[in-house]
């Protein structure tokens, strides 16, 4: 059931198919699903609230994730003076009470990243270090490459993208994330942070070929071309 309303959650915040990337209706419903479920003395337990959580702190931030166009914002584009302040308050509440005994799932670790990005005034300020410890401890429970490459971006943020990439290059079964865009976009994130706008573009390129969603691919494009223009500058 949990696993059903994550995946449904997910879908609304990140639409797999379709023109639009962000689709609140489902993200709501998960919402009020869960928030059922919590209230039930069956569904009244830790992992609930840390699911519940997990929603509520991603999702008072739907409304910024795309600007008035349906194009994407990067987090640290986001205007957070509108992000949701009643969901984030629930959010906190239903994360302080997944604490309550000593389970620890994947959703209490995702719920306490969401609540490091959303507990920084700013980007800059976002607790890196803390996320990164998160990451760690979330890959003992759920190694997947896709949570791997999260850790990878992680590893960037507090060592450095030399040492981002060192992390995507070590991720077991690395080939999974072949046909994943994310795999090259981030590796293209990576080499534009080290001064080589030659070797962002062409990871770019390979992520714009794989990207599904209009908006994905825009974004992409941008990126391609901002990384071509810095080649021609030189």
């Amino acid at each position: 059931m949990l696993q059903t309303l994550y995946l449904l959650f997910n879908e609304g915040y990140k639409a797999s198919s379709g023109e639009k990337l962000v689709r609140e209706d489902l993200c709501h419903e998960a919402i009020r699903l869960a928030k059922l479920l919590v209230e039930h003395p069956v569904g009244n337990r830790p992992t609930t609230h840390a699911l519940l959580a997990l929603m509520l702190l991603n999702g008072a931030r739907l409304s910024t994730r795309t600007d008035a166009q349906g194009e994407i914002l990067c987090l640290k584009e986001q205007d957070r003076t509108r992000w949701d302040r009643t969901l984030l308050g629930r959010g906190m509440y239903h994360l302080a009470h997944s604490g309550v005994g000593d389970e620890l799932t994947e959703y209490h670790l995702q719920a306490g990243i969401a609540a490091c990005h959303c507990a920084a005034g700013d980007y800059a300020s976002t607790d890196w270090t803390q996320i990164l410890a998160l990451y760690d401890q979330l890959i003992q429970l759920h190694e997947s490459p896709v949570v791997a490459l999260n850790r990878a971006v992680a590893v960037a943020k507090v060592h450095g993208p030399r040492a981002g990439m060192k992390a995507v290059a070590a991720i077991s079964d690395l080939r999974e994330l072949d046909s994943y865009y994310l795999l090259y976009a981030v590796l293209g994130e990576f080499e534009a942070e080290m001064d080589d706008p030659l070797a962002a573009a062409g990871y770019f390129r390979k992520s714009l070929q794989l990207a599904n969603l209009k908006s994905e691919q825009n974004f992409l494009r941008k990126r391609f071309q901002a990384c071509v223009d810095n080649i021609e500058d030189d």
